[in-house]
């Protein structure tokens, strides 16, 4: 088939874009065009005075002439401004007319390489906290990045490497892509999305808003065939029919079984029972599993999609804030070793994770609480704005007041896709910073046999204990162990936990997944979105942490 003519480069500011195209296209023998470049020819004036002068509508009007210029042309590799994404008829161009390929790094190697160049004006490195201002406006953009055909991570690679993945990709990808101009903005899939999660198997949308159940056969139609639908006994007594009338108006016929409530059931004899009942209904590879219900119903029901026929497409419809911003987002399924927790499980992501923050107001103070934990955790891990939005607004959002718990889901879940974008199959140690407070969280789930704790409080104690181990080590400052910890107190959560013996929690420790080579890995703060993944901790130092959040 047809290969396009046209390559188009979209990535954040600072990865290599410009470089890069022109490296490409000197490997096809084709010519290469720039649309900064471009604009700026147009008006005689670089963009900082651009901006300055005229605005930012003019430039986007003026970035929009250019990228029609350069769709006109063949045979090109086109490298485009950070921003050119935004608007939706720049992403059906290139859809309609190329192959689009989005360059992505870091946010700290972006800052390291605008640093490094010869544009001191760049309005990204103007003020005392750039990095902050990075991460936020790329992650309000990482949706729209994660549309392209193919997205290839430029943070350990050589501007050649790069260009020969660009090429490479071009000719095992693109035969026949020209024209298709659903690819860069499948806006039927994924119109309303809070943010799109980018993985080699292609982008899958996370929706977050109020009603959404009522939509779920809408957004799952054209998945497979029938629907089996899994929950908890609970939330299905609570959402289970409204659910299932959803996907029978789409005519979606579907059949729903429930487990057992509590952290209790995610294990192999409940997986072995759901087993039992694909097959006693002869499931069969083309069907979808739909998992409603917390992290346990997510993790456990995912778990059963992924080794059912060698995979049946999967769907997420959770029902708690944790599974919302977490459980829910990454492709991680798994059920609990009666010693470790999450210790058999698989990577298999959902097609659509459908959050309805309606189902909220259905849990308790405490349930909300635990998935604040892992809010505050992106937040600490990789996005300062998200910090300061828990702060300013805690009195809303423990009022589930709509705006505001729709703004802080939708961002939360954002970060998780980011960083899951980044590091799909904890290959390059990027995903490893989701881990914070997890060391220790996951231990006394564990030493605690999964029933006295919920995985958000034990996340929370993990998080303090994590914060005085890197303040014994020199590396957390103290004024964020004080914030942290207030923070984590605003929201209802445990800073510290009694009646538990420490020699459960070692055993729990040393069975942890995390451990390499016989050693922990910790994830440590140097600061907001500085996070540090180290196994170098003497264990003096650990067990003086897990004093620090072990009462009497």
């Amino acid at each position: 088939m047809k290969r396009p003519e046209r390559i188009f480069l979209i990535g954040f500011s600072g990865t290599g874009k410009s470089c890069v195209a022109h490296l490409a296209a000197q490997m096809l023998g084709w010519e290469t065009l720039d649309t900064d470049a471009m604009v700026e020819e147009e008006a005689g004036l670089p963009i900082p005075q651009i901006f300055r002068r005229w605005g930012e509508a003019w430039f986007r009007e003026a970035e929009a002439r250019a990228l029609g210029r350069a769709a006109a042309r063949r045979r090109v590799v086109v490298a485009t401004g950070g921003g050119i994404v935004l608007r939706p008829q720049n992403r059906q161009l290139m859809a309609r007319q190329g192959f689009v390929v989005c360059l992505e790094a870091r946010p700290q190697t972006i800052l390291a390489r605008l640093q490094g160049g010869e544009a001191p004006e760049r309005p990204l490195l103007q003020g005392r906290d750039p990095l902050r201002r990075i991460m936020a406006l790329k992650a309000r953009r990482q949706h729209l990045y994660a549309l392209a055909d193919h997205t290839i991570h430029t943070d350990r690679l050589s501007p050649e490497e790069v260009a020969r993945e660009v090429v490479r990709a071009w000719r095992r990808f693109s035969a026949g892509v020209e024209g298709g101009g659903e690819r860069l903005a499948p806006e039927a899939l994924f119109a309303g999305a809070a943010c799109v999660v980018s993985i080699s198997s292609g982008p899958y949308p996370v929706y977050v808003g109020w009603d959404l159940l009522d939509r779920l056969g809408e957004l799952v139609a054209g998945l497979g065939g029938r629907v089996f639908l899994v929950s908890d006994e609970t939330v299905f007594r609570l959402h289970g029919q409204r659910a299932i009338a959803s996907l029978e108006r789409a005519n979606l016929p579907t059949v729903a079984t429930t487990v057992p409530p509590g952290e209790e059931s995610k294990d192999m004899a409940m997986a072995t029972r759901l087993l039992d009942w694909l097959v006693a209904h002869r499931a069969e590879r083309g069907d979808v599993m739909v998992a409603l219900g917390g992290g346990m119903v997510t993790d456990l029901a995912g778990f059963v999609a992924a080794i059912y026929a060698r995979g049946m497409p999967l769907v997420h419809a959770p029902t708690t804030l944790l599974a919302m911003v977490d459980a829910a987002i990454g492709g991680k399924v798994a059920v609990n070793h009666p010693k470790a927790k999450n210790m058999v499980g698989a990577f298999h992501h959902p097609a659509v994770v459908v959050s309805d923050l309606s189902t909220l107001t259905t849990l308790s103070p405490r349930e909300v609480a635990t998935g604040w934990a892992e809010t505050i955790k992106h937040g600490l891990v990789a996005d300062p704005g998200l910090l300061d939005l828990l702060e300013d607004r805690a009195e809303a959002l423990l009022a589930l007041e709509k705006e505001a718990i729709t703004e802080t889901v939708a961002r939360s879940a954002a970060v998780k896709a980011m960083v899951v974008a980044e590091d799909e199959r904890e290959e390059s140690g990027r995903r490893a910073i989701l881990n914070y407070g997890h060391t220790v969280g996951h231990a006394l789930e564990a030493a605690t046999g999964y029933s006295r704790l919920y995985h958000g409080e034990a996340v929370s104690v993990g998080m303090m204990a994590a914060a005085h181990l890197g303040l014994r080590l020199g590396l957390t400052p103290p004024h964020l162990l004080h914030r942290q910890r207030r923070l984590l107190e605003r929201f209802g959560l445990p800073t510290s936990v009694g009646g538990v013996a420490k020699e459960a929690l070692w055993q729990a420790l040393a069975l942890d997944k995390k451990v390499q080579h016989g050693r922990l890995r910790w994830v440590l703060l140097k600061d907001v979105g500085r996070p540090v993944v180290t196994s170098d901790v003497p264990l003096p130092l650990v067990e003086e942490a897990l004093d620090s959040v072990l009462s009497p």
